[in-house]
């Protein structure tokens, strides 16, 4: 195991983001008052002994925890195991490619999109072009955390104008701009504020829910939270917003208010709540060879649609607005699956 961690530390350095992690790190290093080669033997021995990343010493806190609630944390190395066992490489192209899933989870979908494949029927391009809300969106069908999504107006576009542009911008597909509920865009106007609730199906193929967050956007036209968002935890059963909004960086105070609306974060209710549960339930039993599931929702004056759904579902959306580490919640489900396995 300590040979796989090593490899891990090394793969953790080739993708460090240095700029963040060493704005933290100053941090940090003032905050408690530490020396540097004290807060690196910290971060190393962290990575090697809890399986998590050098930023997620960070962004979990490990400067200010006990090994107890340390060992709760499920950090980049953990969840990489834990979601090969739930999603199989081999099952996960509908969940990684957009496309993919948009055609095999229809049943969820409301909006309309082409892809640079229906370049040849105009009909489906004048469906997007022509949507109500005017705008439409330029994707990636492999693209993550929201890298090279363009917003545009639709009325600044022909079809062949249109795929011009996807192909200058590197993107494949066009959706039209999905239109939020209206108490979600008094909260936050400036983009879609999705939830994400995460789905587990169980050894009995029952699904069970891991968590529900509300994602905030601030002056963004997405609302991930690695492009300096905020996000929220939601009470599963009754759809409320039950803690402020953290962001992912360590340097800036929790909200309570929308730092640009000030509408109230806490006890706000996520509109058509129990239409949602019922949707993603739905939506997980529909292709159960891929059993962990990070699903991306809006939610319209009309009702919830499906997004999108990620088989890498980001363990710091998940823990951060909760403020602990959940890793115990997976492993009934390790051990059910190693179980059946046998």
């Amino acid at each position: 195991m300590m040979i796989k961690r090593i490899l891990y530390l090394g793969y953790y350095f080739k993708e460090l983001d240095q700029q963040k992690f060493f704005k933290m790190f100053d941090f940090v290093m003032k905050k408690e008052k530490t020396s540097k080669s004290k807060l690196w033997f910290d971060i190393l021995s962290a990575s090697l002994k809890y399986n998590i990343s050098l930023q997620e010493y960070f962004l979990f806190r490990f400067y200010a925890l006990t090994d107890k609630e340390k060992e709760t944390y499920a950090g980049t190395g953990s969840m990489y195991e834990y979601q090969l066992l739930m999603n199989p490489k081999e099952e996960r192209a509908i969940l990684e490619d957009k496309l993919q899933f948009l055609d095999a989870y229809q049943p969820f979908i409301r909006h309309q999109y082409f892809s640079l494949t229906d370049a040849n029927d105009p009909e489906k391009t004048k469906r997007v072009l022509q949507n109500k809300s005017n705008k439409i969106v330029l994707k990636n069908s492999k693209g993550q955390c929201g890298i090279g999504v363009e917003v545009c107006s639709a009325d600044k576009y022909s079809m062949e104008s249109l795929i011009k542009r996807l192909k200058e911008t590197g993107n494949d597909f066009v959706e039209d701009f999905v239109q939020q509920h209206d108490d979600l865009n008094k909260l936050s106007p400036s983009g879609l504020n999705t939830i994400r609730i995460i789905t587990q199906l169980n050894e009995n193929d029952e699904v069970e829910i891991l968590g529900a967050r509300l994602r905030i956007s601030i002056n963004s036209s997405i609302d991930n939270l690695a492009a300096g968002n905020i996000a929220t935890p939601i009470d599963e059963i009754t759809g409320i917003v039950t803690g402020p909004g953290v962001y992912s960086d360590i340097t800036k105070q929790d909200e309570f208010q929308h730092p640009v609306t000030s509408m109230e974060l806490i006890d706000f209710q996520v509109p058509y709540w129990k239409e949602t549960m019922q949707m993603v339930k739905e939506a997980a039993l529909l292709h159960k060879q891929n059993r962990s599931i990070g699903w991306d929702i809006a939610i319209t004056n009309e009702g919830p649609e499906l997004i999108e759904g990620n088989h890498d579902w980001c363990k710091l959306l998940w823990q951060l607005p909760v403020k602990q580490g959940l890793k115990p919640k997976l492993d009934k489900y390790i051990k059910a699956y190693l179980k059946k396995k046998r």
